[in-house]
């Protein structure tokens, strides 16, 4: 065949194997394979039958998407299932690993899908701002019905090999040997085709469809790629297979080529190369058995609940009874609210009971491999906390600080061992956000940092390696992003002018309604820990400090940026804020004028891709596109927007240039624009 497919006999059954390590993905050489071994099927009267079946240990997990972003090559994957469509032998995928994207819509071609008990299949293409272009959208509501169908393919939905066995996609699950089983499969249909594209549509009740639709827009939050997904599916009920597939086709090629699947395919490639460290290239992670947290608080309980979901029995430390009780009891009742709202089995939650250990006592330190501190945001309470884990923890424990803007290498100083010291910087809620920020100290070892990286991924967490600098990369970026929209708000924009124009560009929440969820006291304190080294001459806005002096740290004390009453819905503009921050510019001289959004988004924008060239320049972020995975996945920015350094170099060299001599005049003294030098690094491909 190719060298990426061959074909084996088995009897009078012809085993197709794939092999495209390490996905198999369905590049054009896989396609170019499969289609001469079905013409060899086709042709060949000594065979019956055929498998398909992935080398390694997966079928196809999905599609090249390095081949989308030009002309696909032929044959496309819809002519190698109509070859398998239209051969008069019948054709059985064998599932193992993942079958993903094509590789699924590919398995629906077939006649016949069995599956290894772990198999986990899914068209998870919306997700990427296209849809299955492979007849999915045609095939699977033949199988599960159209509102099934809408709920899976717009939520890129993955399915287990019993549950698909259940829903009627999987004709069996493999309970010895997967290729033996399918090729018994493959014999027991000889002479016969089962394509489901000569099944009927299941009657669909239009209410139950509506209300799919309508609920896969509202969480889609109505892209492009979902609505297209809603209309291919529903046009089943309408239309013929084969012009459903055409269209479906269309619609594919039309949302491929477009700017939102352009951002999410970078988005997708700057999530798998940030787990990519060649500096840790030879270091071995330690054997992490069990984790202890000490700090029993919100963000010590999120960290616990990731760990307990992660399988990791786990020891929660306190040095007060009854904050130690407070935390086990939020574990518990986030454990009874998984179970009740059925993301969890009583089984389940109960052996993530089985696996919590609450204490007291120190000694109790010695048993745990991994150790993340999570106590107050201060320096000296930090370091008398790893003085006390130094004189317990055992030789070669991992010691981690939950850090989000000091100094690593100071709190390490406090022990015997800087090596093991890592930072692991979770976001809160701690169990539900993606990312984590891995932090080098000058003294961690290569294996201290690789074990936080392993330890990242088994919580399921976004694991990026950062180096130690204050605020590391996420906090940074975010505060230049603030102190720009701090900027704006004296400059002549109110603050829920600011929010707004953000959010339509597709921030979860902007900067003020943020720093009323999170109190504005905690950048207070951070400000006034740096007044003393801070410039004399750099333009400083006193806004958010006279809100704090007047006690209005946000919604816990019903006031900040906005006002919060009970009874309320959302954040209400508050006429004293106003105020406060024409006070605040009357004594700034500053005249204020009127903002549009366009400007408002840019110099948001602009302000973190400087800072962002910075950082890099810094070595404090390894590669560019990882700041695009820290403001995706920790910061709320629009992950169809692939990021600001997916924007920036879409706006290109010579305009940013441009963009930030305007904005260092607007911004006053003390902005620092990054060099031509190191916004050319930040804007080059491959970094």
């Amino acid at each position: 065949m190719t060298a990426r497919v061959h074909l084996e006999r088995d009897g009078t059954i012809a085993v197709i194997v794939i092999d495209n390590p390490p996905i198999n993905a369905g590049s054009t050489a896989v396609r170019q394979g499969l289609m001469a071994a079905i013409e060899t099927l086709r042709t060949d009267d000594t065979l019956q039958g055929a498998v398909l079946i992935g080398a390694g240990n997966t079928f196809i997990a999905g599609s090249d998407l390095r081949e989308f972003d030009q002309p696909l090559s032929e044959p496309q994957l819809p002519a190698v299932i109509a070859a398998i469509e239209s051969c008069a032998k019948p054709v059985v995928a064998a599932l193992h690993g993942a079958a993903l994207g094509g590789g699924f819509e590919l398995a629906l071609g077939c006649d016949a899908r069995v599956a290894a008990p772990h198999t986990m299949v899914g068209l998870p293409e919306v997700t990427l701002g296209i849809i299955p272009g492979a007849g999915g959208t045609q095939r699977l509501p033949r199988v599960v019905g159209i509102a099934r169908a809408i709920r899976m393919i717009c939520a890129g939905e993955r399915m287990r090999a019993q549950a698909a066995l259940e829903a009627g996609l999987v004709d069996e699950i493999a309970s010895g040997d997967l290729r033996a089983t399918a090729v018994a499969h493959a014999q027991r249909l000889a002479g016969r085709k089962q394509r489901l594209r000569d099944r009927a549509v299941p009657t669909a009740d239009d209410a139950s469809v509506a209300q799919a639709s309508a609920a896969a827009l509202k969480a889609g939050q109505r892209r492009p790629a979902v609505q297209a997904a809603i209309d291919a599916i529903t046009a089943t009920a309408r239309v013929n297979i084969d012009d459903g597939l055409a269209d479906e086709r269309a619609l594919f090629q039309q949302l491929r080529v477009s700017r939102e699947a352009s951002a999410l395919r970078h988005q997708f490639f700057a999530e798998r190369d940030s787990a990519r460290h060649p500096s840790l290239d030879g270091a071995v992670p330690h054997a992490v058995e069990r984790v202890a947290v000490i700090g029993a608080g919100t963000m010590g309980s999120g960290i616990a609940i990731a760990a307990l979901e992660a399988g990791y029995p786990l020891l929660l430390l306190e040095q007060d009874a009854a904050a130690l009780e407070r935390g086990a009891a939020r574990i518990h009742a986030h454990l009874a609210s998984r179970v009740q709202g059925g993301k969890l089995s009583a089984t389940e939650a109960a052996a993530c009971e089985g696996r919590l250990q609450t204490s007291l006592d120190w000694g109790d330190l010695a048993r745990a491999d991994l150790v993340i501190e999570a106590v107050f945001e201060a320096l000296g309470v930090k370091q008398q906390v790893f003085q006390r884990i130094d004189a317990v923890a055992r030789p070669g424990a991992v010691l981690a600080s939950n850090t989000s803007y000091l100094d690593l290498d100071a709190i390490a100083a406090a022990t015997s061992r800087p090596q093991d010291v890592i930072g692991l910087h979770f976001f809160s809620p701690a169990n539900v956000m993606r990312l984590m920020e891995v932090v080098r100290g000058k003294a961690s070892a290569p294996d201290a940092l690789a074990t936080g990286l392993a330890v990242g991924k088994r919580l399921k967490k976004r694991p990026v390696l950062t180096g130690n600098a204050f605020g590391f990369i996420g906090n940074r970026l975010y505060a230049a992003y603030r102190r720009q929209c701090e900027f704006m708000v004296e400059e002549g924009a109110w603050p829920e002018q600011v929010d707004a124009a953000l959010q339509a560009f597709g921030l979860a929440m902007g900067p003020f309604a943020v720093a009323d969820l999170s109190g504005l006291d905690i950048a207070w304190r951070m400000r006034q820990a740096q007044a003393a080294t801070r410039d004399p001459q750099a333009r400083y806005v006193h806004i958010p400090d006279r809100l704090c002096e007047a006690g209005r740290l946000g919604r816990k004390t019903g006031a900040g940026y906005y006002r919060y009453t009970e009874g309320a819905q959302g954040p209400q503009v508050d006429e004293a804020v106003h105020q406060v921050i024409r006070q605040c510019r009357l004594e700034a001289a500053v005249t204020p004028r009127h903002l549009g959004d366009d400007e408002i988004v840019r110099r948001a924008l602009l302000a973190i891709v400087n800072e962002a060239a910075r950082l890099l320049a810094e070595g404090v972020a390894e590669r560019a596109t990882d700041v695009d995975v820290v403001l995706v996945n920790g910061y709320g920015f629009p992950r169809w927007e692939g990021g600001p350094v997916f924007w920036a170099r879409e706006r290109g060299a010579v305009a940013l240039q441009q963009d930030f001599a305007r904005l260092a005049r607007l911004s006053g003294p003390g902005f620092v624009a990054a060099s031509p030098d190191d916004l050319h690094r930040l804007l080059a491909t491959g970094n």
